[in-house]
């Protein structure tokens, strides 16, 4: 993978997360932690979709890796989630 493609990928992986932020009701963090939340949720989204056996729908291979959007937008939201539970929790 070249230096563009590793940045379209980010910028995509920070979009997913952006979105799955945005559903899962969470405001903290910047375009970084978006793109982080994207990554993990593309990966979760792609094992929970692989565990149950779902078709995969909206495929997108970009840079050698292949996965769903609308798996990884669920997975990003469940990651979402479980982040923003763990923070309530460590806040008190």
């Amino acid at each position: 993978m070249d230096v563009g493609g590793f940045f379209l990928l980010l910028v995509f992986a920070a979009i997913i997360g952006s979105m799955g932020q945005a559903l899962a009701g969470d405001t903290r963090g910047g375009c970084l932690v978006a793109a982080f939340v994207g990554i993990v949720g593309a990966l979760l989204g792609g094992w929970i979709s692989s565990v149950a056996g779902l078709p995969q729908i909206l495929v997108v291979t970009m840079g050698g890796f292949s996965f769903s959007v609308i798996y990884a937008v669920l997975g990003a939201t469940i990651f979402s989630l479980v982040l923003g539970v763990l923070g309530r929790a460590t806040r008190g």
